[in-house]
């Protein structure tokens, strides 16, 4: 009995897999407010050029500078797992994986490109950084890279995470970043959102707006924005997962994946595990790959494919994506990782072309599988990671049903112990489901009316 395949630093991936010229319909370019499309360096005030060559870049596979390697050798790479113990309980002919991205030091997959980004940031000769974060994950990856390059960071946090996990602001302390509640004061978009919603819980697309607008209004030219999820370049340092899984699988004999499944708010952690799986499909493998998302907050599997804004404040270019609207507060749920209005363009390309399947799911099943997945596998899984758990199950035993020995594939994308709070609220019977509904729906989008079409 295998239960871990590990790799050696050695056989670790030196590339990074982009899917962006392999999908079967190129990708729409990003706009700016005024309609027409953007180039490259009206991105410079937010981001290095550096990292703005691989957000556009068509280039299949990109190399992982050695530095960089140098400083993922520190968790990477991580384990793969075969879920023995969860098979047995479900008594599934189903052989289930997991990829344990909760092992890094701030427990989840985020430094595969906050040290990434802080790196490419330094060689540029930048000095700060800002950001935003929902559940607190981004936000503590990013002061742990900013602590390891040399970096100051900044991060706004979604004011309901912040009040109901403080020890990721902790976390983000120790490391040396400084976290704040969004809305603040500290802003023109916090001031504005405070002055018409003093009560409000907060969203990432405000804190997004924040962080944007800190780090263009610095006269010294030294801060730039960073952004944990949704970007092509966060996609494409985030492969480094299922690229090392192919390699763990190879290993092990294990030729054939039939279903790929990964949580989705942003889209990094599920790109991060499926894009190299995509690959196989769009050349001719049999796989169905599942993004999961909150049926509280359906970006995927309700909202229209449109440009929107990645921010409440109108500072992002207008992108192509599946969107609830900028301007979506979404509902207070423990999966604060994935409360997200908008959804990655690579993964929404992928979602129009048919290459991906997503699913929402309520959260009272998802905290049920990651109970169960905790009393058979003994990790306690976030709240967000507990939607791939909650579908690899389904998936599971609907291969009981059809008698069929699959194997199935899930990333494990971080640890729940700074979100035992939602653990309690669930087993004290506070937490309840929430469906979204149409006239909210309706509402939400209404802010996308006389934005260009797709």
């Amino acid at each position: 009995m295998q239960v871990k395949v590990v790799l050696r630093e050695d056989e670790m991936p030196r590339q990074w897999y982009n899917l962006a010229p392999d999908l079967p319909t190129p990708l729409p370019t990003p706009l700016g407010p005024d309609g027409k499309p953007i180039s490259p360096d009206m991105l410079a005030p937010v981001f290095p050029m550096n990292l703005i060559e691989q957000e556009v870049s068509q280039e299949r596979w990109i190399d992982i500078p050695e530095e960089v390697l140098a400083l993922l050798y520190r968790w990477r790479p991580t384990p793969l797992h075969r879920a023995y113990a969860l098979e047995k309980y479900l008594g599934t002919p189903a052989k289930i994986y997991y990829k344990n991205e909760s092992v890094s030091p701030p427990g989840s997959h985020k430094p595969n490109t906050a040290i990434a980004q802080a790196w490419y940031n330094k060689q540029f000769g930048i000095e700060r950084l800002t950001t935003e974060t929902g559940a607190g994950q981004w936000g503590s990856a990013l002061a742990f890279a900013g602590a390891l390059v040399g970096l100051e960071v900044k991060v706004y946090m979604v004011r309901i995470s912040f009040d109901q996990k403080p020890f990721r602001k902790i976390m983000m302390e120790t490391w040396g970043g400084k976290c704040i509640p969004s809305p603040s004061p500290y802003t023109n978009a916090g001031r504005k959102i405070l002055e018409e919603q003093p009560d409000t819980p907060g969203s990432l697309g405000i804190a997004i707006s924040e962080a944007i607008e800190e780090a263009v209004t610095d006269s010294s030219g030294k801060t730039r924005y960073t952004l944990g999820s949704v970007l092509n370049h966060v996609m494409l340092h985030q492969t480094i997962i299922g690229l090392e899984v192919k390699k763990q699988l190879e290993k092990i004999g294990e030729n054939k994946v039939d279903v790929v499944i990964g949580c989705a708010g942003g889209g990094s952690n599920f790109a991060g595990l499926a894009f190299p799986f995509v690959y196989d499909k769009i050349n001719g493998a049999q796989i169905d790959i599942i993004p999961v998302e909150p049926a509280s907050c359906p970006t995927m599997t309700r909202a229209p494919y449109t440009y929107d804004f990645g921010d409440i404040a109108k500072m992002t270019p207008l992108l192509p994506m599946y969107s609830l609207g900028h301007a979506f507060i979404p509902p207070p749920i423990h999966a604060g990782g994935l409360r997200y209005h908008g959804m990655a363009p690579l993964v929404s390309g992928a979602i129009k072309s048919g290459l991906i399947t997503p699913r929402a799911l309520h959260q009272l099943e998802c905290y049920e599988a990651a109970v169960t997945f905790a009393r058979t596998e003994g990790i306690i899984v976030a709240p967000e990671t507990s939607h791939a758990v909650a579908a690899a199950i389904q998936e599971a035993k609907k291969a009981k049903e059809e008698g069929k020995e699959k194997v199935i594939l899930f990333n494990l994308s971080g640890h729940g112990l700074m979100d035992l709070t939602g653990y309690q609220k669930y087993f004290e019977g506070e937490l309840h489901d929430y469906a979204l509904p149409d006239e909210e729906l309706q509402k939400s989008t209404k802010v996308l009316e006389g934005l260009p079409k797709l």
